[in-house]
């Protein structure tokens, strides 16, 4: 939920919530409270109207005694001088809280409570002053307010009579108190109820996941990225936590890859220094052979000075690794791509190289299961580059008397797969899944003679790469090694093709 939305669901739990709240607890209290005063007094009363005006209710619960006892006066006057029938009339008005008082000629005939009686009794009006109405009742206040319904009335000796209906205004006011300290009290925990709700809908929305974030920023500037922000919600938040972790991940990667750099280049720096100290240290001695005159013959001395110029090459090509390594890691390297069939390209290949490997006891044959015309997208300098190490550590790991070296070509739909075996000791389970990776040689002790930089199958992998190709090498101790890589097909129908790196020099490709 965005924080538009989150806006109005908080204004509406402000709002609405509490008001649906309030009614809801209003009609428990008025409920509650219609059956406690219908239980207290006998009769239906409206909540409301007790807590607007409780004198006007307690005139509504005397109205009918006090309607029955005026017919009577008008009928049978005399029947108010039956005290039995007057202890009736008196029982049912206490039931409302009321009480009747009868007088005659100006004295007490019956008293339905005398102790009430006697607080009131001065305030009480006198015959025929009754002038001052409440829907038929008189509510005289002072230290306890009344309620009295006065009629007056002659008896049939032509005496004066007077009856009262007094009902104690105190006696309604504790059910008013009540409904009053419920309705504030659901008017207190209903504005509770709606903090708590906010402040825990804020807290799980908002709050908690910005202290996620918080604590998370913490430890990047901390300098620990090993941990996984998840994800909060789809708001703003959300997104925010989102786009934090893949700057998490992404700051994990460049500081990883930035210390294996680091890492690869101190192996690259000991390594260089290990292999150059080798052969400069061999020039350096036959240097000083031939200057103290060691070499004292014309064939000692051809000899120090081709194995001065080896030593040197070895070198060279050194340097020349570790700059191309450096140029085609960085993407910065130009390739030259065209149109080659790699029937013929492999053919000249062997014939090149087909008389030193002779020399030394190599067999090397092509296997060609192509059609005549099928060619593939390749830079043919580093096309060279890629059969060259190949083939190159095939024949520095041969150490056999006598060995073979076959070249497969085969079509496999978009691509043309290359495969160039040997017979040589192979490669450790150990050592193979790590053969093309940067400055990696499993030849650990290094006492072999065998020296490289540990670029050459790196460097071979990132170039098949760039022409969007993959390579991959599988081997058995002791029978050979086969390294096969596919490069991309060119389409007889015309169709261009896409290739991942940049190129110059062929059109119809595009980068």
């Amino acid at each position: 939920m965005d924080f538009r939305k989150r806006l109005i669901v908080m204004f509406m739990i402000m709002t609405l919530f509490p008001i649906l709240l309030l009614i809801s607890c209003g009609l428990i209290i008025i409920g509650y409270q219609t059956n406690v005063m219908k239980q207290a007094y006998d009769t239906e009363v409206n909540t409301l109207q007790a807590l607007q005006n409780p004198v006007q209710v307690l005139n509504h619960l005397t109205r009918g005694s006090y309607n029955d006892l005026k017919a009577v006066t008008k009928n049978r006057p005399d029947r108010l001088l039956d005290l039995s029938y007057l202890e009736t009339v008196n029982e049912s008005l206490e039931k409302r809280q009321a009480f009747l008082v009868v007088q005659k000629g100006g004295s007490l005939v019956f008293c339905g409570n005398d102790a009430l009686y006697e607080m009131v009794e001065d305030s009480l009006p006198e015959y025929g002053a009754y002038n001052i109405n409440v829907d038929g009742g008189l509510y005289v206040s002072g230290r306890i307010p009344y309620l009295v319904k006065q009629q007056d009335f002659m008896f049939s000796d032509g005496a004066k009579g007077s009856f009262y209906i007094i009902s104690d205004v105190n006696t309604l006011m504790p059910q008013t108190k009540t409904s009053l300290v419920q309705a504030i009290g659901a008017v207190v925990i209903v504005f509770l109820v709606t903090g708590v709700l906010l402040i825990v809908w804020l807290y799980a929305g908002v709050l908690k996941p910005i202290n996620k974030l918080w604590r998370a920023t913490r430890r990047v500037k901390d300098g620990d990225l090993d941990f996984r922000l998840e994800r909060t919600g789809e708001d703003e938040i959300g997104q925010l936590s989102a786009d934090f972790e893949e700057m998490r991940a992404h700051l994990k990667t460049e500081i990883d890859t930035r210390i294996q750099y680091e890492e690869d280049l101190r192996t690259l720096i000991g390594n260089i220094s290990h292999d150059l100290k080798t052969p400069l240290t061999t020039i350096k001695g036959y240097a000083e052979g031939m200057m103290d005159g060691v070499a004292d013959t014309p064939e000692k001395q051809e000899k120090y000075l081709r194995t001065i110029r080896s030593k040197a090459e070895d070198m060279t090509r050194m340097v020349e690794e570790l700059a191309l390594y450096t140029k085609i890691d960085c993407k910065s390297y130009p390739y030259y791509f065209e149109k080659v069939r790699l029937k013929d390209f492999f053919g000249d290949c062997i014939e090149e190289d087909e008389p030193e490997l002779e020399r030394k006891n190599i067999k090397i044959s092509l296997v060609d299961r192509l059609t005549e015309d099928d060619e593939v997208y390749a830079d043919r300098e580093q096309l060279k580059r890629i059969t060259m190490n190949i083939i190159g550590n095939a024949v520095k790991y041969l150490s056999k008397e006598s060995g073979e070296i076959t070249i497969t070509l085969s079509d496999e739909s978009s691509y043309i797969r290359t495969e160039i075996a040997d017979t040589g000791v192979g490669i450790p389970k150990k050592d193979l899944p790590h053969i093309f990776e940067r400055f990696y040689r499993g030849d650990t002790s290094r006492n072999t003679g065998k020296g490289g930089s540990g670029l050459g199958l790196a460097i071979v992998k990132q170039i098949v790469e760039d022409h969007g190709g993959t390579i991959h090498a599988r081997s058995e101790e002791g029978e050979g090694t086969t390294v096969s890589f596919t490069l991309l097909k060119v389409h007889k129908d015309g169709k261009e093709q896409t290739l991942p790196v940049m190129y110059r020099g062929l059109d119809g490709i595009k980068a």
